[in-house]
């Protein structure tokens, strides 16, 4: 199957799944669009308050304001995991985990 066949059906599938969907894109892109056209009035003076008014909080050591800045300025940290196993080598990837029901036995 060929990219353009995979992305007609992933796009089919989407479609199928939102049918119904009352938060639908088409729904928030309007909620979207007006704030960014209500933010950027007035040569955005609404937005520059916003983002210096964030600023002040990050420089007086709002943590939280801090890791936003950083997250918008840079990029969201990766997170990643490794497992080991008992001999400290990492635990291979594509693993399988098969659940096997034990024997029944006898008890004289």
């Amino acid at each position: 199957m060929s990219k353009d066949e995979h992305l007609v059906e992933a796009r089919e599938k989407a479609a199928e799944a939102n049918k119904g969907n009352t938060h639908s894109s088409k729904n928030n892109r309007l909620v979207t669009d007006t704030l960014k056209r209500v933010l950027i009035q007035n040569d955005g003076l609404r937005i520059r308050a916003i983002i210096e008014a964030f600023v002040t909080k990050a420089e007086d050591g709002d943590m939280t304001a801090i890791k936003e800045i950083f997250d918008r300025m840079e990029g969201k940290a990766l997170v990643t995991q490794e497992i080991t196993t008992p001999d400290g080598s990492l635990f291979p990837l594509g693993f399988t985990v098969n659940f096997v029901r034990p024997e029944p036995t006898t008890e004289d």
